[in-house]
């Protein structure tokens, strides 16, 4: 089929500001420093807006939906082209696509949630498991067991299998018993490094059924995407509503030409699902919702602690020492972690950032977010493995560099409450009564209380007379900072608790702030 006018092809839905939408899942408390991020980042979309429309022009991109997700609410979601070239039926956010191995990180999730459950444990051998895996000869004498923790971090020691992964979903379980069977190649010994593995995400998608007692797709269904509100995401794509399917297709010098699609199958835990952004938007709020550890109730899917370890990293992935920031004129290089079915990223500046990308014959996606900003973003097209990797990846960090949203602030501990008003006392006064009670045997030891009565006066005295004690901001539970204002000048104070069951003042800073 030719290919039709862009102006022909596209149809754009957009919702725009956090009050339109109700909130995907229940979130921490709002904070003050909340106030006016929704406006910060709708000044911004029409810069992503625009990025996306290029791309999908540039790469010939049939069909693409993308969203923003802030504070728990889907906030903007754009849909561009086509779902159904020969039918003509447009993208919208209910739309079905196949988001290859962004189901990854819902097996990991489903294994998480077992083990939580006392059905496993990561540390098991995978052949306590799965028999056919006994017979598996590892690569090296003194290999470690291949462990339920190697296949959810891809340090399997199997290799890199991309394009042989992409077409095995449809695999039966007795054909992948039989595969593993015959033996398996290995291009490093378990727990080695990290090597990209949809075998191993297969595997591992057996582990969760054999634990469960159903074929993992029921489980993560019943147990994951039903109790998120993700009524609309399923793994066979016979199963898609109406009209609501997005074809998988591919770029051929001038047209069109349809993939074919793979039915769900026993391999599909590397990367069958179907879903729509309306409800992978849920998704993501869910995962922004674990930041910060608190004391509310745990609704669940997955423990918040569950879903936070997931987000951790586990093994060494790459370092991109040459990047920059969104403009390319600031450097920020960034180290990149696999996690537990997501990528872990940490930049330069500190901003963390998780995710997953995918890609299958006919369909590219990928999902970012930072779970301390409260932010992420997400793509789906119906191309053959449709390039959204590096522009979703780019407009997370437009809105993490130019929206201000800040990470999100920690609660004030109690105990750090009571010392932050102790603090401005005694850094004051050095009241010894005072200092008694609320000092570390270090604190004048490492200086002694006639040298810290100097050094607060002459670094206080610049600032005259004392007029305020500002809030404190919290960095954990047993530090923070906090402003001494003063007539002509302002002191910002640091201090760190100690980890005894009354935490006592062990470290104290002193830092005039600049004009």
């Amino acid at each position: 089929m030719h290919r039709p006018s862009r102006l022909a092809l596209y149809s754009l839905v957009v919702v725009l500001g956090a009050a339109a939408v109700a909130p995907l899942h229940a979130q921490a408390p709002a904070q003050p420093q909340a106030q006016g991020r929704g406006e910060r980042v709708a000044a911004l979309l029409p810069e992503i807006d625009r990025m996306y429309a290029e791309l999908a022009d540039k790469a010939h991109l049939p069909g693409l939906v993308y969203g923003v997700v802030l504070d728990g609410k889907l906030v903007h979601v754009r849909s561009l082209g086509l779902a159904d070239v020969g039918r003509k039926i447009p993208v919208s956010s209910s739309s079905e696509f196949r988001i290859a191995s962004m189901s990854k990180s819902f097996v990991a999730m489903a294994a998480l949630k077992l083990r939580d459950a006392g059905k496993l444990r990561l540390d098991d051998p995978v052949a306590d498991h799965l028999p056919e895996l006994r017979r598996v000869q590892l690569p090296t004498r003194d290999s470690p067991a291949l462990t339920i923790r190697h296949l959810m971090t891809m340090t399997t020691g199997l290799p890199e299998d991309n394009p042989w992964g992409d077409r095995q979903m449809a695999l039966s379980n007795a054909r992948i018993e039989q595969l593993v069977g015959a033996g398996l190649s290995f291009s490093n010994a378990p727990g080695q490094a990290y090597e990209y593995s949809n075998l191993g995400y297969i595997l591992l998608g057996k582990v969760v059924s054999k634990a469960s007692g159903m074929r993992f797709q029921d489980y993560v269904t019943r147990e994951i995407l039903r109790p998120l509100g993700m009524n609309n995401t399923r793994w066979e794509y016979t199963q898609a509503a109406p009209g609501k399917l997005a074809l998988g297709y591919r770029w051929d010098r001038d047209h069109w030409e349809t993939e074919p699609i793979l039915p769900d199958g026993d391999g599909a835990a590397m990367g069958g699902l179907i879903t729509t952004a309306d409800d992978f938007a849920r998704y993501i709020a869910f995962h922004l919702d674990a930041w910060p550890a608190r004391d509310d109730p745990d609704r669940g899917p997955l423990r918040r602690a569950s879903l936070r370890e997931m987000h951790l990293p586990q093994v060494f992935a790459t370092l991109a020492a040459k990047g920059t920031t969104t403009d390319n004129k600031t450097a920020n290089p960034r180290v990149h972690f696999y996690s537990y079915g997501l990528d872990w990223t940490r930049d330069s500046r500190d901003v963390v950032t998780s995710g997953h990308a995918g890609g299958l014959p006919g369909y590219g996606s990928q999902f970012r977010f930072a779970p301390g900003h409260g932010v992420g973003v997400f793509a789906f097209t119906n191309l053959r493995y449709g390039p959204v990797y590096g522009p979703t990846n780019k407009a997370l960090h437009i809105l993490l560099e130019r929206a201000g949203l800040g990470p999100r602030p920690i609660a004030v501990s109690p105990i750090l409450a009571t010392r932050h008003t102790q603090v401005a006392q005694l850094v004051q006064t050095w009241d010894a009564a005072l200092g008694s009670a609320i000092a570390a045997d270090n604190l004048f030891l490492d200086r002694s209380r006639e040298d810290w009565i100097v050094h607060a006066r002459d670094t206080l005295a610049p600032i005259g007379k004392i007029t305020s004690v500002g809030p404190i901001e919290a960095e954990n539970g047993l530090r923070g900072t906090f402003p001494l204002v003063g007539e002509r000048g302002t002191v910002n104070v640091k201090f760190t608790l100690t980890p005894e069951r009354e935490p006592k003042v062990q470290e104290i800073q002193l830092t005039p702030v600049k004009p």
